[in-house]
């Protein structure tokens, strides 16, 4: 209870020392005492309303105190008028509730919401960034995507996506600089050697994460053409199939302007983004095998009209046919029909497989394991026999060395020094070996 008019405290009950740690004593003593275990934070802003209450009668606050021992409580402080028989308002009667538990859990849910709110936005951020970076396979365009949104991600003033070309070279692909480097600066593409920028090294090499809170203060940190001014540097290795395909570079000119938090959103960027990259790099040598192997179709259709003039129509002379069979640069071979033994090859097959036309003649396919699988050789013979000629069939083919080729295998009947044989025309459709198959 206090004085409506002088704001003395006048009545306290013993619930006064458990929240406030005081003595009522102390209160008694000293009646504005109350107004002393305000937090100094919260006091100018708590009389303003006191005051105002003491007019009106009504106050309503929640406020902070301190107790002796310097621990911090939250209060709910409520209070009403009491009206002497004139009807003015001459005391103040009002409680006082600890809520500091409450205090707390609210604010540990408005933390936990800000947590979920910026999970949300950044799992929507790194949605749109992998849509983006799968919606088109041409190179340039996963470029431009990942800049972006690495940029939108992190905030920063130097940004860069570099290549990895070979054991140590990193081409500057794409990048994003707020200012101008000084000096001169190369007209053609950036290129670094990561030998000779240790920390590069250890992220291109290592494929670990490289977070500097101030570049000023590591010894081993070199600056880069376009990265002089740089104070605070994160980078993150990209990696596909635990090969690393490049980094992502980000600086910025002020030390201590990325956390642990920005370090974690590259390194969420970077999984969607190497993957990018290399079905890029994929798609790109794709579109170099496709007109290859237009090419060899050519070749290889070529090869089987040869084979009809030679056998279907028979309008080419014996003599030709040999003249044919030796001088194609498509590798031709002759087995006999009941065994698979060979009876010719011709130079180009010698040189594709690795034998010699002496290894090969009187071996038959089966002992020289020519077929990856013998059960794709079988299935030739099975076609063969029922006077289907086998077109442009995709298989493997195991040369000397043990290398798989991806080979067009095409073959039909002929008859050669008067006996029934398979003549065969097998070509690569593109670089193929068993390592590669992993």
């Amino acid at each position: 209870m206090i004085d409506a008019e002088t704001k003395r405290a006048l009545r306290v009950n013993p619930a006064y020392e458990t929240i406030t740690g005081r003595s009522c004593h102390s209160l008694i003593d000293d009646p504005f005492s109350y107004l002393e275990i305000i937090h100094p934070d919260d006091r100018s802003q708590v009389l303003a309303k006191f005051e105002k209450g003491a007019g009106s009668g009504g106050f309503d606050e929640r406020f902070r105190i301190v107790r002796p021992d310097g621990k911090i409580r939250w209060v709910w402080v409520r209070g009403f008028p009491v009206r002497d028989s004139a009807g003015k308002i001459s005391r103040l009667v009002g409680t006082a509730l600890d809520i500091t538990r409450q205090r707390e859990a609210e604010e540990q849910v408005e933390r936990n919401l800000a947590l979920a709110r910026a999970a949300c936005a950044e799992a929507k951020a790194l949605r749109k960034a992998t849509l983006g970076l799968t919606q088109d396979l041409r190179m340039n365009y996963v470029l431009d995507t990942l800049l972006q949104s690495l940029t939108e991600l992190i905030s920063c003033e130097y940004a860069r996506v570099l290549l990895l070309d070979g054991d140590s070279r990193l081409l500057v692909a794409r990048e994003k600089l707020v200012q101008q480097p000084r000096g001169n600066r190369s007209d053609g593409p950036v290129v670094l050697d990561s030998n000779e920028f240790p920390f590069f090294q250890y992220v291109a090499t290592d494929q670990h994460s490289v977070l500097i809170s101030d570049t000023q203060h590591e010894v081993k940190w070199r600056a880069c053409e376009g990265h002089a001014d740089i104070r605070s540097w994160l980078c993150v290795p990209l990696v596909a199939a635990r090969e690393t395909v490049g980094v992502l570079s980000i600086g910025h000119s002020q030390p201590n302007s990325f956390t642990e938090e920005h370090l974690r959103l590259g390194k969420s960027l970077a999984i969607p983004a190497a993957a990018a990259i290399q079905n890029a790099r994929l798609y790109e040598r794709a579109a170099i095998y496709s007109s290859e192997l237009e090419k060899r179709l050519f070749h290889i259709d070529a090869a089987e009209k040869a084979i009809e003039l030679a056998e279907g129509h028979r309008k080419i002379s014996e003599e030709k046919f040999h003249t044919v069979f030796r001088a194609s640069p498509l590798p031709f071979s002759i087995t006999s029909a009941d065994e698979g033994r060979f009876v010719d090859v011709n130079p180009a097959f010698e040189l594709r497989y690795g034998y010699s036309r002496d290894e090969l003649i009187g071996n038959t396919v089966r002992e020289l394991r020519i077929w990856e699988n013998l059960s794709d050789g079988d299935l030739m013979m099975m076609y063969l026999s029922h006077n289907a000629p086998i077109r442009n069939v995709i298989t493997r083919l195991r040369t000397k060395s043990g290398d798989i080729k991806l080979t067009a295998y095409s073959a039909d009947w002929i008859q050669f020094d008067g006996c029934s044989c398979i003549f065969a025309v097998s070509q690569d459709l593109l670089p193929f070996d068993s390592r590669s198959r992993n």
